[in-house]
C-alpha cells in the first residue's frame, strides 16, 4: 500500500507539472503535509496563510529573507501578540535586500546565527504544532524565479518538537541581532 500511495503522488505530481497547476495552491496534501513548487507555485502565500493562522508562537531560521509579503505577516504576528522569533543567518542578514531590519524596528526578536559557516536553515515552527521547511527560501526571487519546494507539516508533534528544540540549539548559539540601516 505505501508504494502505491507514492506512485498516486507521483502521478500527481507529475500530472500538476504537465498541466501547469502549480499555482496558487499545493500540488498535492496527503496526512497533513502539504507540497508546493515555485516559481509561482504559491510558496509564499501558503507560508502567510499559515502565519496569519498563528495563535501563540512562530520560530524562524532563514538563510535568505527579503519576501516582503512574509516580513509583514510575521510584524502583524508580533502586533497580534504572538510570541515571534527570527534567526538570521549573520552574513546574508547583512544584505542590501535582507529585511532582518525591518522586522527588528517593528519589535520582533531577531537574532544572527554567525556559529556555523552557513546558517542555511528555512524553517518555520507555528505553534510548536506546523512545521514549514524546504528548500524556499524566504524570497521573492525563490517565489518568481527558482525551482524551490516548501512542505508545510502539521499533525506530527514529534516532529515539531524536534525542530523546536533544534530551533532552541541555534538560538543558543546567536547573537542579539544589530540593524546596519
Amino acid at each position: 500500500m505505501p508504494s502505491l500511495l507514492l506512485a498516486t503522488v507521483v502521478v500527481l505530481i507529475a500530472y500538476a507539472f504537465r498541466f501547469g497547476q502549480l499555482t496558487g495552491g499545493p500540488a498535492v496534501t496527503d496526512d497533513g503535509i502539504s507540497v508546493y513548487f515555485s516559481p509561482d507555485g504559491g510558496c509564499t502565500q501558503a507560508i502567510v496563510d499559515q502565519l496569519n493562522a498563528a495563535r501563540q508562537s512562530v520560530d524562524v531560521e532563514a538563510y535568505n529573507f527579503t519576501s516582503r509579503p512574509i516580513a509583514q505577516a510575521l510584524i502583524e504576528a508580533h502586533q497580534r501578540g504572538i510570541a515571534v522569533r527570527v534567526i538570521l543567518d549573520e552574513k546574508e542578514s547583512h544584505e542590501d535586500y535582507n529585511l532582518g531590519d525591518e522586522v527588528f524596528r517593528a519589535g520582533v526578536p531577531v537574532f544572527s546565527d554567525g556559529h556555523y559557516a552557513i546558517a542555511h536553515n528555512k524553517i518555520m515552527i507555528i505553534d510548536n504544532t506546523i512545521v514549514i521547511t524546504g528548500s524556499f527560501n524566504f524570497t521573492l526571487q525563490a517565489e518568481q524565479s527558482n525551482a524551490e519546494n516548501l512542505l508545510v507539516i502539521s499533525g506530527r508533534p514529534r516532529l515539531a518538537q524536534a525542530y523546536e528544540e533544534n530551533f532552541q540549539k541555534h538560538l543558543n548559539l546567536s547573537q542579539n541581532f544589530t540593524p546596519v540601516r
